[in-house]
């Protein structure tokens, strides 16, 4: 009887512990994991195909196609029940096989593609620094505190996703980088059966074949049709039109409930993000719906896509490609030290953009292929130098302190400052006019026009000093220097106009941070501590042009459905300021731009030119290497109808960014876009000899130091 006892005893315990392990896989199945389990047993009964949406096409002002799709193919990865090294396997395949057939997979990895390992994160906030976004990347990674810290370099980085993800091979293989690059985006994505993702878009045949022939080993590997980005004209207005790419796990933490999917397509820069929310379409769906053994019984839902709205901008196509043809030129024939430059075009009227170019550029139909080389390439070709180049505007700014101390009452029409080569107000600071640093002459008496034309220092150190910093600021601040423009791109940079408070922010040293009268002189030829974008110093040209009004700058012009072309939206001029400029001062001012071009700095350029034109040259110092040259101009003088500037980075002379400003109008006026064909025996490649017509008389030697404080 006991052993009865005993043998039932432990059959009961048995029977428990075989009931508790059902109950506790039951509770997994139901309760842990039941969603999951759910999702992939509806998948299996309910069937949602969704019907990728177009995007919309971009389009220049005169409905030439500059942006559009085609269909291609992508390669997307769902998640299986295997183990990492199965699954590290069937990644590895087909990496190789994308890369054999010369294309690439989607890697959002901030780790260089090739050893000795380096970050590639973005500067995000155009300040030139990536650190906001490295911090921002290392708070947000769930391995933080785990396998990664916020200290380590981009080697040590990889290494521990390597040992994350259980990849096996040479840690400086490239093969085996690219295997990492698609398990981060599986894991930051989060993958599942019911939710792939895209490893690889736009992938050529080669690729879609063998990838279907090895479909039996790649489990959880497929290739699916899809609208891919193309460009009409590849290379042309890059910077403006932007760029496309999968959307980002951040991108898709933010705006999954604005509808979007993890394998989406996104604007990234320039029109395509700026006009994300006009361009991108509202995707379809079909479902059906299956008996549990497979009989397919009935359409629950059928909706078709909608493809994005058309995007019309501002642009003039003929005239765009003038200028960006124009730039790369022109710097070529320069040569030295100059290699950069951005140049815009506005419409004084409207406040249009009708054109708009950095330099150096890059193709974006290649830029997946090229990503690697255009951010290792030290003249940023990804910089769109029109919106956030940053630059001093040496004496293209003095009509603005003209028209200053004009409206202010400091300065009177018809006085006349004498220029006595050397400004000797202050004791221990005393510059020079460029004339007298170049060949111990000077202007004479001038009077405004004459100061304008021959850009005397000495009358705008004067000037400047009567004026003082706060009214300096006030006026750059009316025409909207060192001011948004508020063009449509997200890339802009207000820039600054030199300040006592902005100098305190960038100066450490507390002595050195104060503000001294030197720096208000400086301030007024456009140095010291004054940077603007290019588009900044158009806008403000065409508001001297109109007579002081001044607009929003408009990159679109409209957007259109894409199913019928109707009109949605029109963005039309919006005025920003409207300067009361007395009309005897403006046109003193303007006398004095066209006497630039007359005969002044920039006659050269225009000896001849057919239609009159007004414009400023300037030469702006810089710490190292040549000066940067400037040159804002309008035409037709009398009735003015464009505006444009011209920065090119070492460009010795403002006249050399003349010639840039000629072919445009070239453009404008004749139909001439063969950029190619101005003469350029006009570009100097050395700082300008004194030109006759400037040359005065003597000024007393200096006994300054000649040094700003």
């Amino acid at each position: 009887m006991p052993d009865s006892k005993y043998r039932f005893l432990v059959l009961k315990v048995i029977a428990f512990v075989m009931l508790a392990a059902i109950i506790s896989r039951l509770f997994s199945l139901q309760i842990i994991n039941g969603d999951s389990y759910l999702a992939t047993s509806n998948a299996r009964l309910n069937t949602t195909v969704v019907n990728k949406a177009e995007r919309g096409d971009i389009l220049d002002r005169y409905g030439n196609t500059l942006v559009t799709n085609d269909t291609g193919y992508s390669v997307t990865l769902s998640k299986t029940d295997v183990d990492d090294a199965e699954l590290n396997s069937i990644i590895s395949k087909t990496v190789e096989i994308l890369y054999n057939t010369g294309n690439k997979t989607v890697d959002t990895l901030p780790v260089s593609e090739f050893a000795p390992y380096s970050f590639t994160f973005e500067d995000n906030n155009g300040d030139g620094s990536t650190e906001d976004e490295k911090t921002a990347w290392f708070e947000s990674n769930k391995y933080l505190n785990k396998y990664i810290s916020a200290d380590m370099s981009a080697a040590d980085v990889l290494f521990a996703y390597q040992q994350i993800y259980n990849v096996e091979g040479a840690f400086d293989s490239e093969h085996t980088r690219r295997i990492i690059g698609v398990r981060y985006e599986a894991d930051v994505k989060e993958y599942s059966a019911v939710n792939p993702i895209t490893i690889a878009s736009d992938i050529n045949v080669d690729a879609v074949t063998q990838i279907k022939e090895l479909q039996d080993t790649l489990e959880g590997v497929s290739v699916t049709e899809e609208y891919v980005r193309t460009y009409t004209r590849p290379g042309f207005a890059t910077h403006i039109l932007g760029r496309v790419g999968q959307i980002s796990a951040e991108e898709y933490s933010e705006k999954k409930n604005e509808g979007y999917d993890i394998n989406d397509i996104i604007g990234k820069q320039g029109i395509e993000a700026w006009a994300e929310s006009y361009l991108r379409g509202k995707d379809g769906v079909t479902g059906t719906t299956a008996e549990v053994d497979g009989e397919e019984v009935t359409l629950t839902e059928d909706v078709d896509p909608v493809p994005g709205n058309y995007v019309m901008l501002t642009i003039d196509s003929d005239l765009q490609q003038t200028l960006e043809e124009s730039l790369e030129s022109t710097i070529h024939s320069i040569g030295n030290d100059c290699d950069a430059g951005a140049g815009v075009v506005l419409d004084i009227k409207t406040g249009d953009c009708l054109a708009i170019a950095s330099y150096p550029t890059y193709d974006m139909s290649t830029f997946n292929e090229d990503y690697s080389e255009l951010i290792a390439d030290e003249g940023n070709p990804m910089v769109n130098r029109a919106v956030s180049g940053l630059y001093s505007p040496g004496s293209t700014f003095k009509p603005l302190v003209a028209i200053a101390g004009l409206q202010s009452g400091v300065l009177s029409l018809d006085e006349r400052i004498e220029c006595t080569g050397v400004y000797r107000f202050y004791e221990d600071y005393q510059p020079t006019c460029w004339i007298w640093s170049e060949s111990h002459l000077t202007h004479g008496n001038q009077d405004v026009t004459q100061a304008i034309e021959n850009s005397c220092n000495i009358f705008f150190y004067e000037l400047g000093r009567r004026l003082g910093i706060d009214t300096l600021d006030e006026y750059a601040k009316k025409f909207g220097l060192g001011e948004n423009t508020g063009i449509e791109l997200y890339e802009e940079t207000a820039g600054h106009m030199a300040s006592p408070e902005y100098k305190k922010e960038v100066v450490s040293n507390v002595i050195d941070s104060e503000w001294f009268g030197g720096d208000t002189l400086q301030a007024a030829i456009g140095q010291s501590y004054s940077l603007f974008t290019p588009v900044q110093l158009a806008n403000y040209c065409a508001t001297l042009a109109n007579g002081g009004t001044r607009y929003k700058v408009n990159l679109i012009k409209s957007i259109r459905s894409s199913v019928d072309g109707s009109l949605v939206e029109e963005f039309t001029p919006q005025v920003e300021e409207q300067l009361d400029i007395d009309p005897d001062t403006m046109q003193r001012i303007l006398d004095g731009m066209k006497r630039v071009v007359d005969d002044g700095s920039a006659s050269s350029i225009f000896d001849g030119y057919p239609v009159q034109v007004g414009g400023k040259t300037g030469t702006a110092q810089l710490g190292s290497g040549s000066n940067n040259a400037i040159f804002i101009a309008f035409a037709p003088f009398d009735d003015p109808e464009i505006a444009i500037a011209v920065v090119l980075e070492h460009g010795v002379r403002g006249s050399n960014a003349g010639q840039v400003a000629r072919d445009v109008f070239d453009q404008y006026f004749f139909g001439s876009n063969d950029a190619s064909a101005q003469p350029t025996s006009m570009v100097q490649t050395a700082e300008p000899a004194v030109e006759p017509e400037m040359i005065q008389t003597p000024a007393p030697e200096n006994n300054g130091s000649g040094l700003m404080r």
